[in-house]
């Protein structure tokens, strides 16, 4: 080689980082990683996180590597402002078929956790594999015991604390028989002394750093209910005082409801303001919308006169959570044309050619009550500041559970800004996303930092639909990102199924929401199977609760209210339907049954809570058939009789082998919810 190729070939490798040169382990599609770490994956308090990875290198040597993760800075805490991060805990990795690699770990504060995967060539493992192929095969291994006990040495360097690894390091390059120093090397102790102390020099970590975002149990599991405050009325010639829908609360929980839902609380615009029914024509003492925010007595962070004040808006929700419900506001980022701020920050909203303010369309649909704020308005840190200032305020009288209407007509970016700044204060607080719209773009919204959304679950009605959407929902990477809430009804969505299906449509609808999704909800009403629609082809109610107060019959014949607390309490003691992970559908030879199960991890008895669902979605004919239990899965012999329980009544049921027959009359029952009494 001549002077000239020398000196390309240095040239070549000058700029190299010497050690990243020497790095031969690959790590590619670590799972689960949402848009290249753009975005949080989601979990709450107590939930494991599986990671996965392709890890290779070249030739044939044996790899080890540890998943690391570690708490972020808590809130407030003086890490949080530290430049020195936290440690990070390692758990060892674990091979899989076709050089993929596994750990999980498991997220215990509400916050935000990172996680990562570092691998390395295992060069004492792939040492002792070789010594022991060559010895088991009667080759003589002196100079490959002389190898090892280098490498031993080189460890008892590494830790400071190595007297042992010297002592066998000297057996192995010692003068007894290779027997003796061979069975030194497969000692199990130096196998975890050297495991201990891996040769990391040349390690190879993924090119990023992941996170976790752990929110509170509550953002997991609940069963939401939505009532209008000001209907609790004695009198209703006016609003219920908060005081006086406080006599409604016993109720709600004996129900078992977690989530006491609210729509707007606050005052209502008088200019442009609704009629019953939607109409622009307002009588005297109707009394608005409520998602027309805003009048002289105040805006977003003020009560309704007719509600009453402020204390009482505190005791009603120390009253609630003594119940056991967890209070949630409605925050709808918009302005009525009497809201304080178009007086105070014109430059918030938009405005025609002729200087007027625009007011909220939906071609052909108009709002002239409502005000859309301009997220793209020159001022719009201030309008960002004082809507997320919105949150702080209400989180300051202890709610922590937000329903947000229509995010999706503003600022991604500003949703993600404003919850992250919102959790940094109060990590435990919900966000539930009322977004209906497109599937990429409710999924944005998700990732964005919204804890739960709400879904299509209204439009899908068949029990093929039903199966397609929650397989995207649970087995794909939606399920790491996107929390489904299956609300039944809302002030706005009377669906054609529950207009035409009568009671046993509502009851098919209830089992489905609560044991499909370990979130769900209903607005008020639905246990008295309100469904008559404003006209014909409407999804909308007539005389519909969000333009009058609407005084009902809790207790009128009919109601669900028992069936509803007897599903809520299910849900309550059986920790599978808490959460939709492992979600599965059966088979079933009648396309009107949708059977599935959910299972969740050994309890104190030793054996996994499984519940297995069956649900007739035709709410008009009776359906019948046979449907096909996973035995194998359960260690049920084929030969042996077994009894099921349907723990909505109590009736106990012999089966034997996997397919078992069952018959839903709607007009008596819509659904089994069985566990099996006898494994």
């Amino acid at each position: 080689m001549d002077s000239t190729e020398t000196a390309v070939r240095a040239d070549a490798t000058r700029g190299l980082d010497p050690v990243a040169a020497r790095r031969r382990v690959v790590i590619e599609r670590l799972q689960p990683e949402i848009d290249g770490g753009r975005f949080p994956i989601k979990r709450t308090v107590g939930e494991s996180v599986a990671v996965t990875a392709d890890v290779f290198a070249d030739g044939h040597d044996v790899l080890a590597g540890v998943l690391k993760y570690r708490r972020t800075g808590r809130p407030g805490s003086a890490q949080e402002t530290s430049q020195e991060p936290a440690r990070w805990t390692e758990i060892p990795l674990k091979p899989l078929d076709n050089d993929a690699w596994t750990a999980t770990f498991t997220v215990e504060e509400l916050g935000t956790y990172e996680y990562t995967i570092e691998a390395w060539i295992d060069r004492f493992g792939s040492w002792l594999k070789g010594l022991i192929a060559k010895a088991d095969a009667g080759q003589e291994v002196s100079s490959e015991l002389l190898e090892g006990a280098e490498l031993v040495q080189a460890a008892a360097r590494r830790d400071g604390e190595g007297l042992r690894l010297l002592e066998i390091a000297d057996v192995l390059r010692g003068s007894r028989t290779q027997e003796i120093r061979v069975a030194a090397a497969r000692e199990p102790e130096l196998r975890a002394l050297m495991d201990a102390r891996p040769d990391r020099s040349t390690s190879t970590e993924y090119d990023r750093v992941l996170q976790v975002t752990v929110d509170p149990v509550r953002a997991r599991f609940g069963a939401w209910y939505e009532m209008f405050p000001r209907s609790y009325t004695p009198d209703p010639s006016r609003s219920a005082t908060f005081r006086d829908a406080e006599s409604r609360l016993p109720a709600i929980a004996d129900m078992g409801f977690d989530v006491l839902y609210l729509p707007p609380i606050h005052p209502i615009g008088r200019t442009h303001r609704k009629g019953r029914n939607n109409s622009l024509t307002c009588e005297p003492g109707d009394p608005g919308s409520p998602w027309a925010i805003g009048s002289d007595e105040g805006g977003h962070t003020a009560i309704e006169p007719g509600l009453g004040t402020i204390d009482d808006f505190d005791r009603f929700v120390a009253t609630a959570n003594r119940l056991g419900l967890e209070v949630a506001l409605d925050v709808a980022f918009q302005a009525a044309p009497d809201h304080p701020w178009v007086r105070e920050h014109p430059e918030w909203f938009k405005h025609r050619p002729d200087g007027s303010i625009k007011y909220a369309e939906n071609p052909p649909k108009k709002y002239q009550d409502i005000y859309p704020l301009d997220f793209e308005s020159a001022e719009w840190p201030s309008l960002w500041q004082e809507l997320t200032n919105v949150f702080l305020y209400w989180a300051s009288h202890g709610v922590k559970i937000f329903r947000v209407d229509n995010p999706h007509t503003k600022s991604f970016r500003f949703w993600e800004w404003c919850i992250a700044t919102v959790k940094r204060a109060h990590p435990d607080t919900i966000f539930l996303s009322e977004a209906f719209t497109r599937p990429k773009v409710m999924r944005y919204l998700a990732k964005s930092g919204f804890t739960q959304s709400y879904t299509y679950f209204t439009w899908r009605n068949s029990a093929q639909e039903l199966r397609e959407y929650l397989t995207e929902l649970t087995k794909t990477e939606v399920q790491e990102y996107m929390r489904p809430n299956f609300f039944a009804n809302t002030p706005d969505i009377l669906h054609e199924y529950l207009q035409h299906g009568g009671r046993p449509a509502f009851e098919v609808r209830l089992i489905l929401a609560a044991t499909l999704a370990a979130s769900y909800g209903v607005y008020s009403g639905f246990e008295l199977c309100e469904n008559v629609p404003v006209r014909a082809g409407s999804e909308e109610y007539l005389d519909s609760e969000k333009y009058q107060i609407k005084v009902r019959d809790w207790n009128q014949p009919g109601n669900l209210n028992e069936l509803i607390a007897r599903v809520n309490q299910i849900r309550h003691q059986h920790p599978a339907l808490q959460q939709n992970a492992t979600l599965a559908f059966h088979l079933t030879d009648n396309p009107a049954l949708l059977w599935y199960s959910k299972t969740w991890p050994p309890t104190s008895n030793g054996h996994p809570d499984r519940v297995f669902v069956v649900v007739n979605t035709d709410a008009h004919w009776l359906q019948h058939g046979w449907i096909e239990l996973p035995i194998n899965e359960l260690g049920i012999p084929a030969d042996r009789p077994y009894m099921v329980e349907d723990v909505l009544d109590g009736t106990v049921y012999t089966w034997r082998g996997a397919w078992n027959y069952v018959r839903l009359d709607p007009s008596e029952r819509a659904a089994h919810i069985f566990v099996i009494r006898d494994l």
